[in-house]
């Protein structure tokens, strides 16, 4: 008898001990949790109706570069000069493995016989050339800062060359005073620009120079891309 009231007792003991064990585990279990980094998405800027997206570095000649690792840079034409051309009836572009200057003329684009020259921002080798531009060269003018990119360079001193290009404030501030010496060149008429140069969302029209009857392509692109 006295065996089994100890059994007896043992097994209420393991039973209290049990449903307590469990109600313990049962707890919720609160975990310290990190919360997702929101990492605001770059939009390119708008300045006076051209976009000057904040991460380019912007040559005085209307070109831009874009560093892709510590020696190697994307370029390209920026919105200025892209609605500036206008139309393109065929390019040239230097050969790979052709070393460049920066302000040497990088890019020759051909329109109604005449001809412009684009100056490169970085110094370097050329490493590769945008076959598509290539074989579409509108593609530069519609998409500058994608698609219609021109080259990279191989820069041994890149930092150098990114030093000499402007960027952020600066970047805008220069571009707005392209767009009013640009302005300067429209004739007034009762106190209004006989033209108008922007479109509906704030941009600048594409092929400027269609609405600038009374002035030479061949000059003005000379005068605004340094060559």
């Amino acid at each position: 008898m006295t065996v089994l009231l100890i059994l007896a007792t043992f097994i209420v003991f393991l039973a209290i001990d049990f449903f307590y064990f469990r109600k313990r585990v049962a707890q919720p279990v609160k975990v310290a949790t990190r919360q997702p980094v929101t990492v605001p998405r770059l939009q390119p800027a708008v300045v006076a109706g051209f976009e000057v997206p904040e991460n380019l570095r912007y040559h005085l000649g209307h070109t831009w570069a874009l560093s892709e690792s510590p020696n190697l840079a994307r370029v390209g034409l920026d919105d200025f000069a892209a609605r500036l051309i206008g139309k393109i009836e065929r390019l040239a572009l230097p050969q790979r493995d052709r070393w460049i200057r920066q302000g040497q003329t990088l890019l020759t684009v051909y329109r109604d016989g005449g001809k412009a020259e684009i100056v490169s921002p970085m110094e370097g080798i050329i490493a590769n050339v945008n076959e598509a531009v290539v074989k579409d060269p509108s593609l530069a003018l519609r998409d500058p800062y994608g698609e219609g990119w021109l080259v990279t360079v191989q820069s041994p001193d890149a930092k150098t060359s990114f030093r000499n290009l402007l960027g952020g404030a600066v970047a805008r501030k220069w571009m707005e005073e392209a767009v009013q010496r640009l302005l300067a060149r429209i004739p007034v008429v009762a106190g209004e620009p006989a033209v108008a140069l922007a479109q509906d969302g704030g941009l600048a029209v594409r092929d400027l120079i269609a609405h600038l009857p009374d002035q030479d392509w061949t000059e003005l692109t000379r005068e605004f891309f340094l060559s």
